[in-house]
């Protein structure tokens, strides 16, 4: 289960870009967190800190409680925008949670027993179909990720996500068919390059040139 984090946070008055801009230059970042059944509201938060903590990874899979000037929210982050250059925050979004609440949200898939794989060591290359999975988890119990054992897959094998363990209450959203999150590809054949039939049949270097038939 992600582990719940502290962030602190201010209300946030202003509304539009320019207001936007003016809390930017202070230092922060605007946010908004709505859903619960109650009105969306503004805030801001510390740049640094929410920098640090989405490049920290498992940003949009942690829950947050978010102390509003004393007040706490317990929220997750549902999106946010990074400056199209400089790759730094501009906005971010939380949704608000409730006890008994459900989300959709994307699992990373860690992948172990690479060196003991089968397959792997006969020469074959793992090809990873899903690095997430989509589920439907309770918020409280969100995964920071599952597990897909490789020790007994060999050259052409699938890993379905029936072999995967899901947490308790963790379902993926694609419910249709087994669908594959990695297979084991056959290594690749170096074919020979078959040598030039005239060059096979031109006489070795020094050998005495072949004799015209006489005309009769």
């Amino acid at each position: 289960m992600a582990a719940m984090k502290q962030l602190a946070a201010t209300v946030r008055s202003g509304a539009g870009k320019g207001a936007a801009r003016s809390v930017r230059r202070e230092g922060r970042i605007p946010g908004v967190i709505y859903g619960g059944g109650v009105p969306a509201e503004s805030i801001t938060l510390d740049y640094r800190e929410l920098n640090k903590l989405i490049y920290a990874g498992h940003f949009l899979t942690t829950i947050f409680e978010i102390d509003i000037e004393g007040r706490k929210e317990r929220v997750i982050p549902r999106d946010y925008q990074l400056d199209v250059v400089r790759d730094t925050p501009l906005h971010v979004d939380f949704l608000r949670l409730r006890p008994g609440s459900r989300l959709r949200v994307d699992v990373p898939v860690h992948f172990i027993n690479q060196e003991t794989c089968p397959g792997i060591k006969k020469g074959g290359a793992l090809n990873v179909v899903r690095h997430s999975i989509e589920m439907r988890v309770p918020a409280d119990n969100i995964p920071e990720a599952v597990t897909a054992d490789l020790a007994e897959l060999e050259i052409a094998d699938s890993l379905h996500i029936s072999a995967i363990k899901l947490p308790e209450g963790c379902k993926p959203t694609i419910t249709d068919r087994d669908f594959t999150i990695a297979t084991i590809t056959p290594p690749a054949r170096v074919e020979e390059v078959a040598p030039v039939a005239a060059a096979a049949a031109a006489p070795a270097k020094g050998a005495p040139a072949k004799a015209a038939p006489a005309k009769k």
